[in-house]
């Protein structure tokens, strides 16, 4: 018995994830480098090309979910409307023997995630061009969602990428609108709106934006807790700590930052994420000036630092004897 000419065919019930080795979607797969809420990511090499991207596909329990393909791919229209120095570009999308996929820039380097303190210029410098991509994405009409240092990749010359739009909604669709009980983000870096299932909007970012700053600075989420909900109760309830009082050094001008970014009413944050960067970054700077911290070191595990924000600011990027990030590779996860 045949189908209906004019219904789509159903998907396959025996779809497997691509595994090291294998050819999938004109890209030799070879080797799996991280995980995220929908998907899994490899290094691969385009076969024609031959050029190495990061191809992120469709988590193996979501192969057969329709919907899910269609939220997967949701992520490619996202990045493709952002063109921004700052923002990871995806080369191609679409689906290969019923799997989704996204083949995006291999960034060579770090994510911000297994970062130590940096010191407070860096730190600043990070915040200010994530903040740049973000005012970008919300003047396209999207709001992130999921901003957090796994989301923050950082390139072997020092130049910050805003990776992994798989929570980014339009504002225009009720973005980030939830049943009772029911929210989206991460838990250590997520805005009170979001816990509380209200619509989300680019001041949701800037909250997730004040605890990256607040983790580039000290190494940690501001509220770290023993379980789920006290983290969610803290975000909802308690006053924003203050980093200086966890790390020596760090300039009392950031602990205001912090505390306006995490405000608990979106209204008295900042009016936008680039905004904290900027002011992130003349709090750094005049602490420089004035003495109260030391102008850090100009170097990436032992080599010269290489011009890296040169759109957004025109300086460059500088690391200090805090910094603590690694050499590797890493892609969107």
């Amino acid at each position: 018995m045949t189908g209906h000419p004019d219904l789509p065919a159903p998907r396959s019930t025996a779809l497997t994830a691509p595994a090291p080795g294998t050819i999938f979607a004109g890209h030799r797969i070879e080797a799996r480098i991280g995980r995220g809420g929908m998907g899994v990511v490899y290094r691969a090499r385009h076969c024609r090309l031959g050029r190495t991207v990061a191809l992120k596909v469709i988590a193996p329990e979501l192969l057969e979910d329709a919907s899910a393909h269609e939220r997967f791919l949701e992520e490619a229209v996202v990045a493709a409307a952002l063109e921004h120095p700052n923002v990871v570009p995806v080369h191609d999308a679409g689906e290969s023997g019923g799997i989704a996929y996204l083949a995006m820039k291999y960034v060579h380097g770090t994510d911000l995630c297994g970062a130590g303190p940096l010191d407070p210029v860096r730190a600043a410098e990070i915040v200010a061009e994530v903040g740049d991509a973000l005012d970008a994405m919300h003047r396209a009409g999207y709001v992130h969602r999921d901003v957090k240092p796994r989301n923050v990749l950082i390139a072997r010359g020092g130049h910050a990428y805003l990776s992994d739009f798989g929570l980014a909604r339009r504002v225009t669709s009720r973005c980030g609108a939830t049943r009772a009980g029911h929210w989206v983000g991460t838990a250590d870096y997520v805005a009170p709106e979001q816990i509380r299932g209200r619509p989300a909007d680019a001041r949701a970012d800037v909250y997730g934006l004040g605890c990256l700053l607040f983790f580039a600075l000290t190494g940690r989420p501001p509220y770290a807790r023993e379980n789920l909900e006290a983290r969610l109760w803290a975000h909802l309830h308690e006053p924003p700590p203050a980093p200086s009082r966890l790390c020596p050094g760090i300039p009392s001008a950031m602990d205001g930052l912090v505390a306006r970014a995490l405000a608990k009413e979106p209204a008295d944050r900042f009016a936008s994420a680039g905004e904290l960067g900027r002011c992130a970054v003349r709090a750094a700077d005049g602490a420089c000036r004035s003495g109260r911290i030391a102008q850090p070191r100009r170097e990436i595990a032992g080599a010269a630092l290489t011009e890296a924000s040169t759109v957004s600011r025109q300086r460059t990027v500088q690391r200090g004897p805090r910094a603590g990030l690694t050499r590797g590779a890493v892609a969107v996860t």
